[in-house]
Formats: structure tokens, C-alpha cells, sequence
């Protein structure tokens, strides 16, 4: 096991050691205190696996939080994501051979909170349980090799990487396009491309053929040893029929290493005119969960407000260059948005409110809503009649909120009405943690709700039928929720359908306490970008530019990866020498002949390539 302090295991690890098996609950402690840390860390299993039974196996992993697993370098699990909370995932069924030896290579990360990691399989032979340590060994071979066995689409400039084995003093290295002659070869056989020093765990194969198959073996050596050399695997990849500017594959966690995607794709950090931003605060920097192909995206945010006009990222080439080579005519990126917010608060007649909203719930451990608030300052009260809720849900939720902050994740309590499941007291005792609720069902509205703070901080919520006799919402009790003296207080929606837009009316809405006048409303939780133009630029050696802008004025708010195709010649025609391409950049907002309206979101982009023109079709 290696155990990393980022979210995602890469660079050197800050401790390593030995797990028998992979049962291991960490609770909310340091997997090694000193050396590890007790949140945001991640580790990284690896080592060689053997089945009892030839037969088709499924492996479990049993995390929290996210996890990851390859068997002989296919992923098989691949639940990269926080759930705080213990989750079996099911990996996709693979065929084993009793006795034959498979890398194996489970990864797992922790954001906060309580952890642990366990590996389960079965077959039709073995029952479903943790694997035990009989059926582990040390990972002597080569293993994780990038680019990905078996993978399509590589760039014709790779660099070949691989894990070292752990015996290893030195690295035998294979390549060619000859799968017998690869595996066969020996250091007298041309495909023998000679040694590589421990700690460096590369190899340059230079440029390669288009849309070609290689293949290529990693012996480990280490001449103190008997059973050296450790033949590798038969390793293949097949180059792509484009040439790849960036699929996004390559980029880490590790930033002090360079290997950061916002070091290459370079943004509006501490550039006033510049509203771009590439990547996430924290690790991991890349999208991992929206992307169109492979393991990662481009997430790209946008702020084209207070006088910004423009937000782009911008990479510096290294290869291709030339965008001419191998007659290539297009540049093909793909990209992907969020739909625009429909969350709105609108006054009429006087004393009546309506809320239109999506979001996918308050509840969780995290909200999605829209919420129409003031600011209050110590204890206080809001009361209001819900007129009437659309049924976009069973249980989309009208009602009155106080709320700590304006995060998603915020601790708060909540007085509620829904179409079909009653009123509700609902709340959150600390910012992400779960959330409480208990209904009294058969109410439906209109109807009037109340939601109470006191001195000492408890939140009581009771409902009414005619706004003067007041009743608690049944087994509900007075709940403390810590929060500052200062919180929101308002009206909140919510439709439980991000796909249809909900709507409730609130009328009699009475705020009592240190209460601000104003009524400020916005999405909470629910991602909604602005529909900015969007562009691609160019420049080339001598620093002539060109910039084409896309056509569908909408494509920021996609919710669907788009392909979207530039002729080369647009740019050619605006005076850029094609065969020396210095740099790209993709943006949103004003430049070129796009105007903006002005506005924020993210996109995400993925697989930037340049292609050959499409083939008429035959008549």
C-alpha cells in the first residue's frame, strides 16, 4: 500500500508498507499518524492476484469514500466519487484462470470523515467474501502502463510509463509492431530498445505512424536475485486516426511536479481582463466524473462580469504543430455545459411571491434549490401561507428556511409542504453532514407554515390551517442547530426534477427579529451557466492570430457533449501560417466578433483533435 496526502495518489508517497489483504477500516483516524493525513488522503494497492477456480469473477469494492480497480490493467471499478458513506460497488464480471498471475491495483481516497477499504469477490465456485491474503503476492512486475493496454486513440508522441516492481533494479524495455516479436524478443532482438535506471520509469518512443498498433514489454532486473528478470506483460496501444493537441489524460494532482492542468492550460489567474479559470481549488484539479472520453476533462469557469468581457485558457504546443501533417483540415473539440438557471422570485400582486426552481432536493448531505432570503441577526421567526406547490414531485418542498450560509451543504431548518407527502420538519445540524426530517401526512396546500429560532439556538417548526391555530409538524421536537447570530431567513423551492422547472406561491409571509428589508434571491447548489459566446483562437509562431467564434450562440448551456468542427481554413484565411501552430486557447465571451451579454458558468472540454476532411459519401 501507498498512501498519498492529495485526493489523488500521485507523485511520491509520504509512507508505504505492506497490507496483508485489502480489510481495512481506518475509522476518522490517520492510516499512519505523523506520516498521513487524517482527511484528504489516498492510497494506492498494488501487487499480483490468483484464483482458486477458472471461471468468470466479480470483485466488490466495500469504501468510503471513492474507489478504484483494475485487474490484469482493465478497470473494472470505478467509483470515483465522494459518498461519505459505506458503499459495496459491483465491478464489471471478468474471466480468471486458476493459477495464472494478474496485476491487480486498487485505489481509494478520503475527502473527510470516517474510512476504510475492503475487496470482495465471487464466482460460482467461491462465495462472495473479502479476498484473503493467499491469493496476494508482491507486485514483482511492471504494472500500470500509460498509455492504457489495449487503448485507441493515442498520441503519436508518447511517452511510455510504467510502475517499477518492487524488487526492480533496473528496467528491460520492448517496442515494436509485432506482437510475437515483442513478446518473444530478447536483448539480442530488435525490439530491444535497451535499459532504464531505477526511478526513471519512462522510455521516449519519438513519433509514430498514424492509426498504427504497437506494443511493448517492461522486464524488471535486478541481477542480486534468482528469479531475475520478471518477464512483463505483452503491453499494446494503437495510436489515433487524428492528431491529438490534448485528450486531458495526462495531467495530475501533483503540481509540484508541473503535472497540474492549470501549469499547461494557463487562465486568468491574477489577470484583471481575464475571467478563466482551469480546473478545480483542490485536488483533483481535473473533472473526473463529466467527460466525454477516457478519465478526465477540461472543467473551464467563466465570469464574464464586472467589467471582464472575455474568460479563456490558453496551452502552449509542443506537438503538433504543424496542422497540416498527414492532411489533416479540421480541428474537432468537444465540450459540454450546464442548462441556464430557471430559478426566479417575482413580487405579484403586492404580498404575493412566486419561486420557480429545478434542483434535485433539499435533503442529503447537500441542497439544490432556489432560495428568496434576508438576513437575520439573533433569534427571530418566519411564517407564510403556501398558496399552492407544482407537482414536478411527489415530495418537492415549498416552505420557510433559515439557513447558516448560502453553501450548498449549509446547516439549517426547514419548515416544508409538499404535493403528496405532507408538511415537514426538516433540517441539517452541521454543514455536510446528514440531513433530519420527520411529515405528518394527508396536509396539502394551501397551507401555513412557521419556523421559530430561539435565544438558545433551537429551531421549532409548526403548521397551520388558517394562520392562527399553530400545531407541531407530528414527532417533531425543538431541534439546536448551530449557526452565528447572523443567518438567511426566506422562502425556498425546490422540485426534485431537474428537468422540469417547479413553481410555488407564498402569501402572508411575516419575518419578525433583527431582520434586513431587502429580498435577495438565488440557486443554491444548482450549477446554471450563462449563455456566453464561445470561441477558439489561434496563434502561430510569428504571433499572428485568428479566432472563430461557434456558431450556435446557446452551446455554453449543453448539457450533452457536443463535437464541435472548425475548417483550419477559417483560421488560414485571418492570416495564420497553419505549419507552425505556437498556440490554442478556448474561451467565452467577447473577442473576435462575438458580443457578450455578460454572465458566468463552467464548460468542460475533452479530446481536441485535428482530423483528416470526412470522406464524401459514395454515390
Amino acid at each position: 500500500g501507498e498512501y498519498f496526502n492529495t485526493i489523488d495518489p500521485v507523485g511520491e508517497p509520504v509512507f508505504t508498507r505492506t497490507d496483508p489483504m485489502i480489510d481495512i477500516d481506518y475509522g476518522s483516524n490517520s492510516p499512519e499518524p505523523n506520516a498521513v493525513n487524517d482527511d484528504g488522503f489516498s492510497v494506492r494497492w498494488r501487487g499480483e492476484l490468483q484464483a482458486a477456480f477458472s471461471e468468470v469473477y466479480t470483485f466488490y469494492t466495500r469504501c468510503n469514500d471513492g474507489s478504484r480497480l483494475w485487474i490484469d490493467e482493465q478497470l473494472i471499478v470505478d467509483k470515483w466519487a465522494w459518498v461519505n458513506t459505506v458503499v459495496d460497488t459491483r465491478g464489471q464480471p471478468i474471466e480468471l484462470v486458476a493459477g495464472q498471475r494478474y496485476s491487480i491495483r486498487m485505489e481509494l481516497f478520503n475527502r473527510d470523515g470516517n474510512s476504510e477499504a475492503h475487496l470482495l469477490w465471487e464466482s460460482a465456485s467461491q462465495p462472495k467474501a473479502i479476498v484473503p491474503s493467499a491469493a496476494f503476492s508482491p507486485p514483482v512486475r511492471a504494472g500500470n502502463p500509460s498509455p492504457s493496454n489495449a487503448g485507441v486513440g493515442a498520441k503519436m508522441t508518447p511517452v511510455l510509463k510504467w510502475n517499477a516492481g518492487i524488487y526492480a533494479a533496473s528496467h528491460d524495455v520492448y517496442f515494436g509492431t509485432d506482437a510475437d516479436a515483442v513478446a518473444g524478443a530478447t536483448k539480442a532482438s530488435p525490439e530491444y530498445k535497451g535499459a532504464q535506471p531505477i526511478g526513471s520509469e519512462s522510455y521516449d518512443v519519438g513519433k509514430l505512424a498514424w492509426h498504427t498498433t504497437y506494443y511493448w514489454r517492461i522486464d524488471e532486473v535486478n541481477d542480486a536475485s534468482a528469479d531475475s528478470p520478471w518477464t512483463g506483460k505483452l503491453w499494446s496501444f494503437t495510436t489515433g486516426d487524428f492528431l491529438l493537441v490534448d485528450d486531458f489524460e495526462d495531467y495530475t494532482d501533483n503540481d509540484a511536479g508541473n503535472e497540474a492542468i492549470w501549469q499547461h492550460w494557463i487562465d486568468g489567474y491574477g489577470v484583471a481582463t481575464n475571467g478563466g479559470q482551469v480546473g478545480y481549488l483542490m485536488p483533483p484539479y481535473a473533472e473526473q466524473t463529466i467527460v466525454h472520453s477516457g478519465i478526465q476533462s477540461m472543467p473551464l469557469s467563466y465570469n464574464n462580469t464586472a467589467g471582464v468581457t472575455n474568460s479563456e485558457a490558453e496551452l502552449t504546443l509542443t506537438y503538433p504543430r504543424d496542422w497540416t501533417e498527414e492532411g489533416v483540415a479540421q480541428l474537432s473539440l468537444w465540450l459540454r455545459g450546464y442548462p441556464p438557471s430557471v430559478g426566479s422570485f417575482t413580487e405579484g400582486p403586492a404580498g404575493t411571491f412566486t419561486i420557480t426552481a429545478a434542483g434535485d432536493n433539499i435533503g442529503g448531505s447537500s441542497d439544490e434549490f432556489h432560495f428568496a432570503y434576508k438576513t437575520l441577526t439573533g433569534p427571530g421567526s418566519i411564517t407564510a401561507r403556501v398558496d399552492s406547490i407544482l407537482n414536478t414531485h411527489d415530495i418537492a418542498k415549498a416552505g420557510v428556511m433559515i439557513r447558516a450560509t448560502l453553501d450548498p451543504d449549509s446547516a439549517h431548518a426547514f419548515a416544508t409542504l409538499t404535493p403528496a407527502n405532507g408538511v415537514g420538519s426538516m433540517g441539517r445540524t452541521a454543514a455536510g453532514a446528514s440531513s433530519f426530517s420527520t411529515y405528518q401526512a394527508d396536509i396539502t396546500a394551501p397551507h401555513w407554515v412557521k419556523l421559530e429560532r430561539d435565544v438558545a439556538g433551537f429551531f421549532t417548526v409548526s403548521h397551520s390551517a388558517n394562520g392562527s391555530t399553530w400545531q407541531p409538524v407530528e414527532l417533531s421536537t425543538p431541534t439546536a442547530i448551530p449557526m452565528d447570530s447572523a443567518v438567511y431567513v426566506g422562502l425556498a423551492l425546490t422540485g426534485r426534477n431537474t428537468a422540469v422547472t417547479g413553481e410555488a406561491k407564498f402569501s402572508n409571509v411575516t419575518i419578525t427579529g433583527n431582520v434586513s428589508q431587502q429580498w435577495t434571491s438565488q440557486d443554491i447548489g444548482i450549477l446554471g451557466n450563462a449563455a456566453e459566446p464561445l470561441y477558439v483562437a489561434v496563434t502561430d509562431a510569428a504571433g499572428a492570430s485568428a479566432v472563430v467564434t461557434n456558431g450556435d450562440a446557446d452551446a455554453a448551456t449543453k448539457n450533452v457533449w457536443t463535437e464541435w468542427i472548425v475548417d483550419l481554413q477559417a483560421f488560414a484565411d485571418q492570416g495564420v501560417n497553419l505549419t507552425n501552430i505556437d498556440k490554442i486557447a478556448v474561451g467565452l465571451g467577447s473577442k473576435g466578433n462575438a458580443n457578450a451579454a455578460g454572465g458566468s458558468g463552467t464548460v468542460f472540454i475533452d479530446d481536441i483533435r485535428l482530423l483528416r476532411p470526412a470522406e464524401e459519401p459514395q454515390p
